[in-house]
């Protein structure tokens, strides 16, 4: 048992639910106290209370093991110094046959499994840390972000539907019906109906919008397409859709990219321009790298905090899923995509590998000898964030920018 070990008092497992958290609180000679909580403001508070009274003065002496790293739960327990691990739920399922062979499972076991697993196994358990106030509000709004953008997807596949019902060949112009210019022209065709739309108002609406791509020529043509022949009333019934989805496609990505963008933005600067040298200044040397954005940016300092501020390049990597994993039997082995990782940084690190290869020679060339050596697409992507991540965790540690002539000269 190690000295860190040895320190905690008390372990305490908490099976949390919606309405209800189930209790168990175990001492150093395995005296078990069961309790159910509500999940009230009131209810936390007595449990935080509780549970630092347990050990006065020094609340860092219990230990509490629980499924989820964050929520309310997590966080009154932090504000109130106990010491808080999370674990993952497939590790808890293991841990549970331990106990019980015939795999029973209720509440009360869980509680009791996840604080005798604490106590037996903490290597197993990831200590949760509260991270800074600029970190926690960029981590909300990055996800906020992507849940805006799946409603966006959502919405402009339904767009395309209706379209797919009555008017295919509007859809060469815009084939994800996902750009407001493109919502603009529906806009006015909707409006005008069922007069044709002059090209006049077509060529107005593109340079609105800034369109160069597309001429108002080829725009009005497809206009004047005649429509499929559909049932009677299906033409009518299809422009009301329409009309009802296009203001919700336009809140959606105002939502995104001027509430939500802006918000972002503003955080990034915020942790840029911080004074006191630490893990918040990682974001000016992170924008640094070749094809990291706004959002991968924020993304990867809201998602992987705790790896960053350690420099901690496995961590990492494991954590966004760059490390492959290997399984092997006998003379049997093989060398798989790691699939347990953070689904929200491995999506940010796969768009920053893809933009990284198209902006940068160096990563373009790595790229291609993956390629040659056999690499799917997504496989060889992975590799050159990989190496993307170790140059950033060299680049925190000397704290220096990136710089490709340095890279040049010592390869040359």
């Amino acid at each position: 048992m190690t000295q860190l070990q040895s320190e905690y008092l008390y372990r305490v497992g908490i099976d949390w639910a919606s309405q209800h958290h189930q209790v168990c609180i175990v001492d150093r000679e395995g005296h078990r106290t069961e309790d159910i909580v509500p999940h009230t403001s009131a209810g936390l508070a007595a449990l935080a209370e509780k549970l630092a009274a347990l050990s006065p003065g020094a609340p860092e002496r219990v230990a509490v093991a629980i499924e989820v790293p964050r929520g309310p739960v997590v966080e009154t327990l932090l504000e109130r110094g106990v010491h808080v691990f999370a674990l993952n739920p497939k590790q808890l399922d293991r841990f549970r046959d331990r106990h019980s062979v015939a795999g029973a499972k209720d509440d009360r076991r869980d509680a009791w499994v996840l604080a005798d697993s604490l106590r037996t196994d903490q290597p197993s358990f990831r200590r949760v840390h509260v991270d800074d106030p600029l970190i926690i509000e960029l981590r909300e709004l990055s996800r906020l972000d992507d849940d805006l953008r799946e409603e966006l997807s959502r919405l402009s596949n339904r767009l395309r539907e209706q379209l797919q019902r009555f008017g295919p060949d509007l859809l060469a112009l815009c084939p994800a019906a996902d750009e407001p210019w493109f919502w603009a022209l529906l806009d006015l065709t909707l409006a005008r109906r069922p007069q044709p739309v002059a090209i006049k108002a077509v060529s107005a609406v593109l340079k609105a919008h800034r369109i160069r791509r597309l001429t108002a020529e080829t725009v009005h043509a497809a206009l004047q397409v005649p429509p499929l022949r559909v049932a009677p009333g299906t033409l009518a019934a299809v422009g009301a859709h329409i009309a009802v989805l296009l203001p919700r496609l336009r809140l959606v990505h105002d939502q995104r990219h001027r509430t939500v963008g802006t918000r972002i933005d503003r955080v990034l600067a915020e942790l840029a321009n911080e004074e006191v040298p630490g893990e918040h200044r990682d974001v000016t040397i992170l924008r640094s790298l070749p094809g990291v954005g706004r959002l991968v940016a924020a993304t990867v300092l809201a998602e992987a905090a705790r790896p960053l501020a350690e420099r901690d390049y496995q961590t990492l990597r494991t954590h966004a899923g760059a490390a492959p994993i290997t399984r092997q039997s006998g003379k049997k082995a093989a060398v798989m995509m790691r699939w347990a990782c953070n689904g929200r940084l491995r999506n940010a690190i796969y768009h920053w590998a893809r933009v990284s290869v198209q902006v940068d020679a160096r990563c373009r060339a790595h790229y291609d000898r993956l390629r040659q050596r056999g690499h799917e697409h997504a496989r060889a992507l992975r590799g050159v964030v990989d190496r993307s991540l170790a140059v950033l965790m060299a680049m925190l540690t000397s704290r220096t920018l990136y710089d490709p002539e340095r890279r040049s000269a010592k390869t040359a």
